[in-house]
């Protein structure tokens, strides 16, 4: 299992380096797949999934000089047959989750089917996600609450055993403070890191590594 979980993408070149790591080649030698599905979510969502796409908001993410880079949109895959779509994913050496609503993304993470296939997936496939797509694969996960899910609806996927708490003392982001995330991290019973916008989570298997040229505090139970 290779993972990069990122608080805003491939913001520096220590986390460049992680991915290149874990793709085990150059990001121009490696094929992606672009998940905007958590944007949808969030208020100007078409905007900012174009910004994301074109490098033109955020640090870099989809714009990074992959081989190839495709969408898959987990909102459109229940009306497609698996055939058409697990090949692709199983051929992608990437799979970028973007940020946004965590709700909205592991609901159609497990509508989809995407849920039951990445433990197999990523066997070979390096998951790198941003912010909610980061979040999502740990046992926390936050929801903006505007749109119409079944009530009991998970918040994560809960693949790996802690809390991940992205943009951490961000200027858009004021409640992310330290005190407020050392707060959070209280009430959930795994261990829970608050990274800023210029750190990352790197997980290969059992091993789990802090890629930081930022800000970065781990809280014990």
């Amino acid at each position: 299992m290779k993972l990069l979980l990122t608080s805003a993408g491939i913001s520096n070149t220590s986390i460049h380096n992680a991915l290149v790591d874990l793709l085990g080649k150059p990001v121009a030698e490696a094929s992606a797949l672009f998940v905007p599905t958590a944007i949808y979510a969030i208020p100007g969502s078409a905007n900012i999934v174009r910004g994301v796409i074109c490098g033109s908001l955020g640090d870099p993410f989809c714009e990074l000089g992959w081989k190839s880079l495709g969408m898959l949109e987990l909102t459109a895959l229940l009306s497609m047959k698996q055939e058409l779509w697990v090949p692709m994913l199983q051929e992608t050496d990437a799979l970028l989750v973007g940020g946004g609503d965590c709700q909205y993304l592991c609901y159609w993470m497990q509508q989809s089917g995407l849920a039951d296939l990445l433990p197999s997936l990523l066997r070979k496939m390096v998951y790198v996600g941003l912010s909610a797509g980061s979040m999502v694969m740990t046992r926390y996960g936050t929801t903006y609450g505007r749109h119409t899910l079944p009530a009991d609806s998970d918040k994560s996927l809960g693949l790996l055993d802690f809390a991940l708490h992205p943009h951490l003392d961000h200027e858009w982001f004021p409640e992310n403070s330290l005190t407020n995330l050392e707060k959070l991290a209280a009430t959930i019973p795994v261990p829970s890191y608050a990274i800023d916008d210029q750190t990352a989570i790197k997980v290969t298997d059992d091993t789990i590594e802090v890629i930081s040229e930022g800000h970065w505090k781990l809280f014990h139970l």
